[in-house]
């Protein structure tokens, strides 16, 4: 399934360009009938046109595009729906699904005719990707291929494509990575390379875990990370469980399951990330929770074999003890640290006295962690890479501007179409993201500017795109300017436990994380991965209260940090309960999550 892409890659769904035909798209779509309309009537200042939607999604109405055709995808990875990744158990409107039955397998196996993929790059690569270059481009390509030193050089470039041309599709960071921290990611690699899977250290240490008796374990210790729910939580939180192994000198270990399979390359040159399917008790992981050793329950003169911690969404059961000086010396003797979560708890080292020096040396600019840290670990595959770079290719790689619209509804009922779609049109264009469309004149009224903007929308849903892809097709903009709109794919509800679904959404969380703007939903850890790979600062969509459009209808973040939604409350130093806001000037509430904490650069109060 995963080699096969060619004529599928020749089909991937375009961007509307203004003012192309409408039906371009809809062509594609099981109806091609125009979106539904709302009651005749003026919606905001008349910058939606009457074909605006209702609001709702019906199976039942042939008149709803519910699908994409089979032949319009790739590979069935931008399929209706990548949607929007990020879930939660909160969230009763999020139907839950089966597996696909279909076998990735069955997929066409014969290679794109793409000359890029698998060689070396040409000189005229970059211009030929829209991207703009100077004399100094051949220096500059060499200096940014390894992201200021980030990257390790001992890869096979063909075993995984994106991670030495990723740059080539971004703006170069200007936050660059610590001295520190490049020296640690060198180290790290070295331990994992004698730690690793099946290494002479690791099956030494595993026959402690069949014993279940503690002892020497060569030199190595390990964190197995479980992860859940979409993939915006599973990135944010395998993230944060590798900055505690580079703290706490363990061997990071990660249980993708059936479902996140062929997603992304190995971060760590000759050897695996990957937990072993014969681990020991892996089987037992889906009722670990019930019958693990808690670290507050362990015994220091006798410490189990392994230790369970939950940092999970939801329903908070953090044990914080074991970011606790006290609790460091003690964990040192157990060598497996079963570690199950969905958040991205990276803040909770800023407020630890065992790790707070080491996190602040690691990263001077707090509020990088993610984006230094994300970019060293998440490289699609190549079978994720061949996707993400045709469709920006095809549609993104021409705009002078790339506008990323990330749409998170969390309940459709209090945040109706028509709702959302009047409160991003309201921010993007106060915010003068958008251009207005001139309501006065059927043709344009100013000359054409040359300049043109893509809007990038993800979504689970098809009704922003065909309401935006409408208002822009029915008037010209009073500037000029030239404006398409595209969005991957739609599914109408997240799939769960769907390798092809957490395929489709890791490529849309990359393609969003090229934008040079970002507009996002509150909340969302589909979104704080984008916003922290781009390394920018989004503009929230703040989450709608009784199906009112909310004013302010945006703010931006002050930090591309993602937040941490259920923030530790346990002090260490104190031995109590405390605002962890109140700990440090740098981790602080967040903007869009009250209950959570997220870290700044900037240490004056909002």
């Amino acid at each position: 399934m995963l080699s096969s892409l060619s004529w599928f890659l020749h089909l991937l769904i375009s961007c509307l360009f203004i003012p192309s035909l409408f039906p371009l798209f809809t062509a594609s779509i099981n109806d091609s009938s125009q979106p539904t309309s709302l009651p005749d009537q003026k919606v905001l200042n008349e910058q939606l046109p009457p074909r605006f939607g209702n609001g709702s999604i019906s199976k039942n109405e042939s008149s709803q595009p519910t699908s994409i055709r089979d032949d319009t995808l790739v590979n069935g990875l931008l399929a209706p729906g990548s949607g929007d990744g990020s879930s939660s158990k909160n969230d009763s409107s999020q139907p839950t699904s089966e597996p696909d039955d279909k076998p990735l397998s069955s997929q066409p196996t014969s290679k794109p005719d793409d000359k890029l993929l698998g060689q070396p790059l040409a000189p005229g690569f970059v211009e030929e990707l829209g991207l703009k270059t100077d004399s100094s481009q051949p220096t500059k390509m060499a200096n940014d291929k390894l992201l200021d030193g980030l990257l390790s050089p001992g890869f096979d470039e063909k075993s995984c494509l994106s991670r030495y041309r990723s740059f080539l599709y971004r703006k170069a960071s200007q936050h660059k990575p610590s001295p520190y921290l490049l020296s640690k990611l060198r180290e790290y690699e070295d331990l994992h390379k004698r730690c690793g899977p099946y290494t002479r250290s690791y099956n030494e240490t595993l026959k402690r875990l069949k014993s279940s008796h503690t002892g020497s374990t060569g030199g190595c210790n390990y964190i197995v990370w479980l992860g859940s729910n979409g993939m915006g939580n599973r990135i944010i939180s395998m993230a944060s469980t590798f900055l505690y192994a580079l703290l706490a000198n363990r061997v990071l270990l990660v249980d993708h399951g059936r479902d996140m399979t062929h997603l992304f390359c190995e971060p760590f040159p000759n050897t695996s990330w990957i937990l072993p399917m014969d681990f020991p008790i892996k089987k037992q992981f889906h009722t670990l929770k019930q019958r693990h050793d808690r670290f507050r329950d362990i015994s220091e003169s006798s410490p189990p074999s392994f230790v369970y911690v939950n940092i999970p969404h939801g329903t908070y059961d953090f044990d914080e003890l074991f970011l606790c000086e006290q609790s460091r010396a003690l964990l040192e003797k157990v060598p497996w640290f079963i570690l199950s979560s969905d958040q991205y708890f990276a803040p909770s080292f800023f407020l630890s006295p065992s790790f707070k020096q080491e996190v602040s040396k690691l990263f001077p600019e707090k509020e990088t962690i993610f984006h230094q840290l994300g970019r060293y670990l998440f490289h699609p595959s190549n079978q994720v890479w061949r996707v993400i770079t045709k469709f920006y290719q095809t549609n993104l790689a021409k705009a002078e501007q790339r506008i990323g619209l990330q749409i998170r509804v969390f309940n459709r009922k209090t945040s109706p179409v028509q709702v959302v779609m009047g409160q991003i049109l309201s921010c993007m264009l106060k915010k003068k993201l958008l251009p207005e469309v001139d309501t006065q004149n059927a043709v344009r009224s100013s000359p054409p500017n040359n300049s043109s903007k893509t809007i990038l929308i993800t979504s689970l849903y098809s009704d922003y795109y065909e309401n935006m892809s409408a208002m822009y097709q029915s008037k010209p903009t009073v500037t000029g300017e030239a404006i398409r709109v595209c969005q991957p794919s739609h599914e109408e509800y997240q799939h769960k436990a769907d390798n092809l679904h957490n395929m489709k959404a890791w490529a849309e969380i990359y393609l969003l994380s090229l934008s040079d703007v970002l507009v996002t939903s509150a909340g969302s850890t589909f979104g704080y991965a984008a916003q922290g790979l781009a390394g920018l600062k989004p503009w929230m969509l703040i989450r709608p209260k009784n199906k009112m459009v909310p004013d302010p209808p945006c703010r931006q973040d002050k930090s591309m940090d993602p937040c941490f939604h259920y923030a530790p409350s346990y002090e260490c130093k104190a031995k109590h309960k405390t605002d962890s806001s109140t700990v440090v000037p740098y981790v602080r509430h967040c903007a869009d999550r009250q209950a959570g904490v997220k870290l700044f650069n900037d240490h004056k109060r909002l």
